[in-house]
């Protein structure tokens, strides 16, 4: 009866475990893997496919570079914040309704 009850829980703390065993594998076996943004190796890639030096890319819509790594950081949490607030809200008012009826 109580693993029914928790069940999507259980489900989240083992989905949690899980990637937390992928990541420390694979990052235990890669040796000396250098982490790098998505942009960064999508437009490395890019480049060598098509011979063309990176530096000669332009993006299509211009970019706001923040003037320093402290505002971006201020910046990323406060869209986490503004993310989990969210998320909170959403599943409290899910719980809500299925409370209510």
């Amino acid at each position: 009866m109580m693993l029914q009850k928790y069940r999507f829980e259980i489900l989240a703390v083992i989905a949690v475990l899980a990637f937390c065993a992928l990541f420390l594998w694979t990052s235990s076996a890669m040796g000396g893997a250098e982490f790098a943004g998505s942009d960064t190796v999508g437009s490395s890639k890019v480049a060598e496919i098509s011979g063309i030096p990176e530096e000669h890319f332009s993006s299509l819509i211009p970019q706001w570079v923040p003037p320093g790594g402290e505002v971006e950081s201020a910046l990323f949490a406060l869209q986490a914040a503004v993310g989990g607030i969210l998320v909170g809200w959403f599943f409290g008012y899910w719980k809500g309704l299925k409370e209510k009826g």
